[in-house]
């Protein structure tokens, strides 16, 4: 547990900040985050997986990897993937099978040679006649403050993708109609090597609020990864004096690494997001930092959105209304 008054990023970098590769601290972020979804709310029917504390053991693991990571990196592979959803899942495969639990990781299940049903994310060991169906999950989604107030899982439609073309209602959907019930599809039985006796979603992530708004959301652990977002015009509402645009593939855990990675100022970030909208308009993840005892670290992230990323939620919402 930390502080009431701490932060996240506080509460990580005083963890796990003996940790140096950003793939360990990736894959401690993974362990250790709070889960997305309050598994205790009835709104989950049960189906909502949790890890756990992190254990003594697993700690000192970490740290074994994170001195030699020669197993961790094979087990990535030489390909560097731009698929934040497909790095974190060779992550958990990684802890999962390095810990005895993994039966398959990634199995497809065909009903034909060319009719993919689906495929199952983890399979794990759940006994001698048993499996455990995981599908997991990493994702980050801003509040649409516009969005109106609704009943049951559609309340969770308002946190909404940077793209805006998913959202957690979405997907919590489509995990629980399609991807849960996988194993009682007759095509599964093909492929199966067991039974699953239980299949829930494991999903972590990150929530962004409209600056300055930090509302609690049943369905929603109380204490989640948060972070604000607000448009680039409100940029100098954001406390701070240096900026990192964070790669994708740092988006997991907070921020930390020498001092030697170039930060940006306020005026420099302004300009660089100027134009990164000019050529996508996608939204952008921004850390603020600080340096500290020979590193820089995040002390907080938010994302930054095009001006008019507003009125385009509001369009999407409203087509969505309509059909």
């Amino acid at each position: 547990m930390r502080p009431a008054a701490e932060s996240y990023q506080e509460s990580f970098h005083r963890r796990w900040g003996h940790l140096r590769r950003a793939r360990v601290r990736a894959l401690a972020w993974l362990l250790d985050a709070p889960d997305l979804l309050d598994i205790h709310d009835p709104a989950w029917a049960g189906h909502v997986a949790t890890l756990g504390p992190v254990t003594q053991e697993v700690a000192a693991w970490l740290a074994r990897i994170d001195h030699d990571p020669s197993e961790l990196d094979a087990a990535l592979g030489p390909r560097v993937t731009t698929r934040l959803g497909l790095y974190a899942e060779k992550l958990m495969a990684f802890f999962f099978a390095q810990h005895g639990r993994l039966v398959a990781h990634g199995l497809q299940v065909r009903a034909a040679r060319n009719d993919t049903v689906g495929e199952f994310d983890f399979l794990l060991d759940a006994g001698p006649n048993a499996l455990e169906h995981i599908e997991f999950a990493t994702k980050f989604y801003l509040l649409d403050a516009g969005a109106a107030v609704a009943p049951g899982m559609a309340r969770f439609d308002a946190l909404v993708g940077p793209n805006l073309a998913d959202s957690l209602g979405k997907k919590m959907r489509k995990v629980f109609e399609r991807q849960l019930t996988l194993g009682e599809h007759p095509a599964a039985r093909e492929v199966l090597p067991r039974p699953v006796a239980q299949a829930r979603a494991l999903v972590k992530g990150w929530l962004f609020y409209p600056r300055g708004s930090w509302p609690l959301m049943q369905g929603i652990t109380a204490g989640h990864c948060r972070g604000f977002w607000c448009a680039l015009e409100e940029l100098d509402d954001i406390e701070g004096d240096a900026f990192l645009i964070l790669p994708r593939l740092q988006w997991l855990a907070p921020f930390r690494a020498a001092s030697a990675v170039w930060m940006l100022s306020r005026g420099q970030l302004f300009q660089e997001l100027s134009y990164q909208f000019e050529e996508s308009g996608k939204p952008v993840l921004v850390a603020v930092v600080r340096q500290r005892a020979g590193f820089i670290e995040e002390v907080e992230r938010g994302f930054i959105v095009p001006n008019d990323w507003r009125e385009r939620a509001s369009e999407v919402r409203m087509v969505k209304t309509v059909g």
